[in-house]
Protein backbone atom coordinates (compact mmCIF):
# COMPACT_ATOMS: atom_id res chain seq x y z
CA UNK A 1 0.00 0.00 0.00
CA UNK A 2 1.53 3.40 -1.19
CA UNK A 3 1.85 6.06 1.69
CA UNK A 4 0.45 9.64 1.20
CA UNK A 5 1.61 12.61 2.50
CA UNK A 6 -0.80 13.67 4.90
CA UNK A 7 -0.85 17.33 3.48
CA UNK A 8 -1.10 16.40 -0.60
CA UNK A 9 -4.14 14.16 1.03
CA UNK A 10 -5.71 17.11 2.35
CA UNK A 11 -4.93 19.37 -0.99
CA UNK A 12 -6.57 16.63 -2.67
CA UNK A 13 -9.65 16.30 -0.51
CA UNK A 14 -10.42 20.21 -0.98
CA UNK A 15 -10.01 20.31 -4.90
CA UNK A 16 -12.70 17.03 -4.73
CA UNK A 17 -14.90 19.11 -2.29
CA UNK A 18 -14.39 22.32 -4.30
CA UNK A 19 -15.69 19.95 -7.96
CA UNK A 20 -19.18 19.43 -5.56
CA UNK A 21 -22.34 20.86 -6.43
CA UNK A 22 -23.96 21.48 -3.29
CA UNK A 23 -27.51 22.05 -3.08
CA UNK A 24 -29.42 25.27 -2.70
CA UNK A 25 -31.24 26.37 0.63
CA UNK A 26 -34.68 25.29 -1.06
CA UNK A 27 -33.38 22.43 -3.02
CA UNK A 28 -32.83 21.43 0.26
CA UNK A 29 -36.10 22.26 2.08
CA UNK A 30 -38.00 21.24 -0.79
CA UNK A 31 -36.27 17.56 -0.36
CA UNK A 32 -36.64 17.42 3.57
CA UNK A 33 -40.89 17.88 2.57
CA UNK A 34 -40.62 15.88 0.45
CA UNK A 35 -38.97 12.87 2.43
CA UNK A 36 -41.23 14.04 5.50
CA UNK A 37 -44.40 13.37 3.07
CA UNK A 38 -43.11 9.76 1.91
CA UNK A 39 -42.56 8.85 5.04
CA UNK A 40 -45.72 9.64 6.45
CA UNK A 41 -47.10 7.50 2.98
CA UNK A 42 -45.21 4.63 3.87
CA UNK A 43 -46.83 4.68 7.43
CA UNK A 44 -50.08 5.00 6.30
CA UNK A 45 -49.91 1.82 4.22
CA UNK A 46 -47.80 -0.12 6.24
CA UNK A 47 -50.59 0.36 9.31
CA UNK A 48 -53.27 -0.31 6.87
CA UNK A 49 -51.60 -3.49 5.53
CA UNK A 50 -51.10 -4.66 9.13
CA UNK A 51 -54.22 -4.29 9.92
CA UNK A 52 -55.52 -6.00 7.39
CA UNK A 53 -53.47 -9.53 7.59
CA UNK A 54 -54.13 -9.16 11.21
CA UNK A 55 -57.59 -9.05 10.69
CA UNK A 56 -57.40 -11.59 8.28
CA UNK A 57 -54.84 -14.14 10.71
CA UNK A 58 -57.84 -13.64 13.07
CA UNK A 59 -60.27 -14.40 11.33
CA UNK A 60 -58.35 -17.67 9.68
CA UNK A 61 -57.93 -18.71 13.27
CA UNK A 62 -61.28 -17.23 14.64
CA UNK A 63 -59.12 -15.33 17.68
CA UNK A 64 -60.48 -12.39 16.49
CA UNK A 65 -63.79 -10.87 18.57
Amino acid sequence: MAKTNPFKFIQEVRAETSKVTWPTRKETAVTTVMVFIMVVIAAIFFLVADQLMGFGIGYLLGVGG
